[in-house]
């Protein structure tokens, strides 16, 4: 894996067609790609050298949820329930 010299916690590795990248937080860490074998052999090799569980689909990640539609090959990111959080605090919800 190559880190990427803007931001150091985002690792990705290809390998031909397959890309996966290797995202880390404090102690979160998002593994996505186009493969799952070479996915596979990621966290097995991590697992190797880490303390690690794995917690299968991530749906959110750091206050992000996580959408999918694979029939459709789209991925989304929402921040909506920070947005109401928020709205909330400032008791501005029938702003919406």
């Amino acid at each position: 894996m190559s880190i990427n010299l803007i931001e150091y916690c985002v690792y990705k590795k290809i390998s031909g067609s397959s890309v996966a990248y290797l995202v880390l937080y404090v102690d979160d860490t998002l593994l996505i790609g186009n493969d799952v074998k070479m996915l596979g052999d990621i966290k097995a090799w991590l697992s190797t050298q880490f303390s690690m569980k794995d917690m299968g689909e991530a749906s959110y990640i750091l206050g992000i949820k996580i959408y999918r539609d694979r029939s459709r090959r789209m991925l989304g990111l929402t921040q909506s329930s920070y947005i109401e959080k928020v709205l909330k605090r400032f008791r501005m919800e029938h702003l919406k």
